[in-house]
């Protein structure tokens, strides 16, 4: 694959956040091909930042082996969260903004200190969470019909789009991360359950991967950063007009609601 492809594709994924969703990435990337993907996303993080867009944290992604084994690989994945992708607790979110908008619910966390190591371990990222939050990620696909390979969703920033933090937080000291009940309603109704360990068996775990993963690629998470873990369960599709709430158990909950406002 060469690096004007790559950048064609890059273009291509920008593009269709205006223009609507493209067809798989099947000319440029092969379905597993994780250098590849994780290049055409650095190419368009780099567009971005030049943009005048922030980055405050990062994301991770298939962290449900049941998802993992979906996609034919063996590992999460993970994205880049920007500023302006942050959705108030209790807000709204234009529809206009989105293309096929799911919702899912997860445990948060926000760094009070740097995580430099490639060897991080979930008891050294423990030590540098600030607060643990519960969250919602609404999650977006530039690909037709979420018809994604493991490639596509990478490329496409990990299918992100936008999350809502519960504000305030809780420090991580006598929280069962593993063992948190999850409930996600729409319009009162609830759509999905959880618990805590479906992300790589701990929150935590997600985490020490992700700083793992950034730390070897030169891009270490630093104090201040935003990290969602992974979902705790089935992501729903979203109509105009929901009112979305995930109450994570212990932790706490936040809620958006999917209208211009």
């Amino acid at each position: 694959m060469t690096s004007i492809n790559l950048a064609d594709a890059a273009k291509q994924l920008r593009a269709a956040y205006r223009g609507g969703a493209i067809m798989p990435l099947r000319d440029y990337l092969a379905p597993t091909d994780s250098a590849g993907a994780y290049a055409v996303q650095e190419i368009n993080t780099r567009f971005w930042e030049s943009e005048g867009r922030r980055i405050v944290g990062r994301k991770a992604g298939l962290t449900a082996k049941a998802v993992q084994l979906q996609l034919g690989v063996d590992q999460p994945d993970f994205g880049v969260l920007f500023e302006d992708m942050q959705i108030t607790d209790g807000g709204h979110l234009d529809p206009s903004r989105c293309l096929q908008a799911k919702a899912e619910a997860e445990i948060a966390f926000v760094l009070g200190a740097d995580l430099p190591s490639p060897k991080t371990t979930p008891d050294e990222v423990a030590v540098a969470v600030a607060s643990v939050h519960a969250a919602i990620e609404i999650v977006d696909s530039r690909i037709a019909d979420w018809k994604i390979t493991f490639a596509d969703t990478v490329a496409d920033n990990g299918s992100s789009a936008f999350f809502v933090l519960a504000g305030g937080g809780q420090p991580l000291a006598g929280l069962d991360l593993e063992g948190a009940p999850m409930v996600m309603t729409i319009n009162g109704e609830t759509v999905s359950t959880g618990i805590g360990s479906a992300a790589l068996g701990n929150p935590l775990n997600a985490a020490a991967w992700l700083a793992c993963t950034l730390a070897e690629r030169g891009e270490p998470l630093k104090a201040g950063d935003i990290l969602l873990a992974g979902a705790l369960g089935p992501m729903v599709a979203l109509k105009v007009g929901d009112h979305v709430v995930a109450d994570v158990r212990g932790i706490g909950s936040c809620s958006f609601t999917f209208t211009k406002g």
